[in-house]
């Protein structure tokens, strides 16, 4: 087990969820973190809190991945210490709407598109040089079994998940010279704000999706990426898929009604 004390970690969406749990775990391990989302009062919230209970150095700032311009500025202007990323968390994501494509609001296709596809690649296109600088380096981004199998009514969304596995998949040969790891952890259920988002803030539309079983915590997948983070230096793992006991796939789910 590689430790993972004084390792720099850049995760994006740390304000809640999946991105929250994985700070959490860093900051456990020892880690220095760098703390991005929208909500820039929640990962402030959230960087205080750490600092108090883990003596974690953190640093915090606003940042829409979406934004290309803001992605390159606010990595440009790290200080140079901060700059020597070792780990990059790419965690910002959603789900916007449940609707047949015909029936779709294609202001949602760009929401999703813009993050977890564009916004996934700006920042990794941002901070990957300075891992090839150094020759050393790990990219863990956070896909979705949406990645590996379509189904109805999640067409776009489905689609920016099997672009992120492909990214994640063609980024490990575009950096197999330079000593990077790449790794992608693909949840199925999890418990987090991703179905209220989805549905708009409807929270018994949202509570329905997980009826009958229970489902993965976000602490669930931050143990998976530390698990990722912390082998030994010749060891990567590539792809991680996790889902609650009770679901085989995306398909597939055993709900006690």
């Amino acid at each position: 087990m590689e430790s993972l004390e004084n390792k720099i970690v850049f995760i994006t969406g740390a304000s809640s969820g999946i991105g929250k749990a994985c700070a959490v775990e860093f900051a456990k391990a020892k880690a220095k973190l760098i703390l991005s989302a929208r909500r820039v009062d929640m990962v402030k919230n959230l960087s205080e809190e750490l600092k108090q209970k883990y003596n974690t150095e953190t640093i915090f700032f606003h940042l829409d991945v979406r934004k290309r311009k803001d992605v390159e500025k606010a990595i440009s202007d790290l200080p140079d210490e901060w700059k020597k990323i070792d780990i990059l968390i790419n965690n910002a994501g959603l789900a916007k709407g449940f609707a047949k494509l015909h029936e779709d609001n294609p202001d949602n296709w760009d929401d999703m598109i813009d993050t977890n596809v564009k916004g996934l690649l700006y920042v990794t296109h941002a901070i990957v040089p300075f891992m090839v600088e150094r020759k050393t380096g790990h990219v863990i981004n956070i896909g979705s079994i949406a990645g590996r199998a379509a189904y109805p009514n999640g067409s776009v969304y489905c689609a920016t998940k099997h672009a992120v596995l492909a990214i994640n998949n063609s980024l490990r040969m575009d950096l197999i010279d330079k000593n990077i790891r790449v790794s992608t952890v693909d949840p199925g259920m999890v418990e987090t704000d991703f179905s209220n988002i989805r549905f708009n803030g409807d929270k018994e539309k949202a509570k329905q999706v997980y009826r009958g079983l229970k489902p993965l915590v976000a602490e669930d997948i931050a143990d998976a990426v530390i698990y990722c983070a912390s082998r030994p230096k010749h060891v990567n793992i590539s792809e991680v898929v996790i889902t609650p006991t009770a679901q085989a796939n995306a398909f597939v789910a055993y709900r006690e009604l």
